[in-house]
């Protein structure tokens, strides 16, 4: 298993929860691995993560852009 690094990793984005209870996601960029790792948190301890290449982080961002589009 990787290294565990502590939230808030400096030069991340931290996301909280809508729900609370301590829960966040964190987004931070790994040039050395060319990957976005998206960590989910909760209670200070990673519980999950994901890399992402920049393909897909593009694509992420793209669905996130259109559900925006379609808010009311």
């Amino acid at each position: 298993m990787g290294e565990l690094i502590a939230l808030p990793l400096s030069g991340s984005t931290v996301l909280p929860d809508v729900r609370g209870e301590h829960r966040a996601l964190q987004v931070t960029w790994h040039s050395g691995d060319d990957v976005f790792v998206v960590s989910t948190w909760r209670a200070g301890h990673c519980v999950a993560s994901s890399r992402l290449t920049p393909a897909n982080a593009a694509a992420l961002i793209s669905a996130l852009s259109e559900g925006l589009a379609r808010r009311p």
